[in-house]
């Protein structure tokens, strides 16, 4: 049928005239209004209890305040948050609309459909901010935290990642420095590379009555420390901050084991040698160990979860709070920069597959990510761990003492991502953590452990570890 020309016209007119719409509904958009079909319900969101979170809490009610929607906002610690809110999900009682994740549960999740995908809602201009600005969000973190095959199943919330941390007095006590650069032949100063934290580990490792900075010592100080338990912590701590850095890694691209690899006893090796400048208790250290033993000035030098160091490094919680200082993960001397690693939990809050309240949850999620709540978290908590790249350059994070921290997880997250996708990713923890710990041990030799190491992949996922 051949169309006349007033009616092509009036046809471009509708469309233009609906594309006008579109553009002053996504201009407009508020909470307050699209939240009008869903006032007075309530929302359960299920989150992990740290500084972070103890101070978003008192932010969460303004939420209410704009919407109407009620939010019961509960916080549990880290175990109990996986555990619960796994349970919940799987159960398909959907007593929470949402649940935090860790990136490394997102395999289960996807492999048992917990998850709903937020596809649809992000593309409803009902329910979907267009000045959320999700380009703003750090890309990494985000990018493999937050999407799978296609389908986003959230946004980022918590960019959890790990950074260097070392006394600042140490580094630059005279007579330090002259003894280091008399036995090492370089400059003492925060390490940039793996070869020379391991250096000054084992140049700060003392007995007790030896001097450290000119004083004499009142019990045994260590060179280094850093979470040796068993479990996923531990693990890829060595993984993520050393092996990759090695060129390295558990599984390949297809999700194979990889763990034979020459690498992985190159690492290994490593790990073992720093293990022997470590407390003797390291075995049983876990990620909240690590900067007790910092802030009670019992080590030179750590790895540790910058939002726990954020807990310490303060007036009145540790007797060192401003003797510290911080940078990216050290990288292996030589190593091509495409191999830069550092061990991050880039996490989410999803919507559980069971949710009764997608929409009002989904308006929620939003609002958490979005600038203003970001800066106003940021600011109420003295600072913190950004999703945003804008917020690196708010005042807070670059006034003070602990700039140099917030610079360090700049660095990291430029090359943190999210865990594999492995249905089995706990299990294999686990297993495999128990082996790398007993190279740390001197248990099992380097050669000994990446072929033990290889042997439980393989028991637990044959050809593919991963979805």
């Amino acid at each position: 049928m051949k169309i006349g020309n007033s009616a092509v016209i009036a046809l471009s007119m509708a469309a233009l005239l609906a594309g006008s719409s579109s553009a002053a509904l996504a201009a407009d958009f508020s909470y307050a209004e699209a939240a009008k079909p869903y006032a007075g319900k309530t929302i359960r969101v299920l989150d992990e209890v740290t500084p972070l979170q103890e101070v978003l809490a008192k932010i969460v009610p303004e939420f209410t305040k704009e919407t109407g929607i009620k939010v019961e906002y509960e916080l549990l610690n880290h175990g109990e948050v996986i555990n619960k809110g796994q349970a919940d999900m799987l159960s398909g009682r959907g007593y929470y609309d949402a649940v935090m994740l860790h990136g490394f549960q997102m395999g289960q999740m996807l492999e048992a459909k917990a998850l709903r995908p937020i596809d649809d809602l992000v593309k409803n201009p009902a329910l979907s901010n267009a000045k959320l600005e999700t380009a703003d969000f750090i890309e990494k973190p985000y990018k493999t935290v937050a999407f799978h095959e296609g389908q986003q199943y959230g946004f980022i919330n918590w960019n959890y990642n790990t950074v260097y941390w070392t006394r600042a007095d140490l580094m630059g006590d005279a007579s330090e420095k002259t003894a280091f650069k008399a036995k090492y032949g370089y400059d003492l100063a925060p390490a940039k590379t793996i070869e020379q934290m391991r250096d000054i580990a084992e140049f700060f490792t003392r007995k007790k009555g030896e001097a450290l900075a000119g004083q004499p010592l009142a019990s045994d100080f260590y060179g280094i420390t850093f979470e040796g338990i068993k479990g996923q912590g531990a693990l890829f701590n060595f993984v993520s901050n050393i092996l990759r850095n090695y060129g390295g890694d558990i599984i390949d691209a297809d999700g194979k084991p990889t763990f034979d690899s020459p690498a992985t006893v190159e690492a290994l090796k490593m790990y073992a040698d720093l293990w022997k400048f470590a407390p003797p208790g390291t075995a049983e250290y876990s990620l909240i160990d690590v900067p007790t033993v910092m802030g009670n000035g019992i080590a030179a030098q750590a790895i540790a979860f910058s939002d726990f160091v954020l807990g310490v490094d303060k007036p009145g919680a540790s007797p060192l709070a401003g003797k510290f200082t911080y940078g990216a993960i050290p990288v292996k001397a030589g190593m091509d920069s495409k191999f830069a690693s550092a061990d991050a939990e880039p996490s989410l809050t999803v919507i559980s597959a069971n949710s009764q309240n997608p929409e009002p949850t989904f308006l929620f999620l939003q609002w958490l990510v979005e600038k203003k709540q970001q800066e106003a978290l940021l600011d109420a908590g003295a600072g913190g761990v950004p999703v945003r790249e804008s917020s690196w350059a708010m005042p807070v994070m670059n006034d003070g003492n602990l700039k140099p921290l917030f610079g360090a997880m700049k660095a990291s997250l430029q090359v943190a991502q999210a865990k594999p996708r492995m249905p089995l990713y706990l299990e294999i923890a686990d297993a495999l953590s128990a082996v790398v710990q007993k190279v740390g041990l001197r248990q099992l030799t380097p050669e000994q452990g990446a072929k033990e190491g290889q042997k439980v992949l393989v028991g637990l996922c044959d050809a593919k570890c991963t979805l």
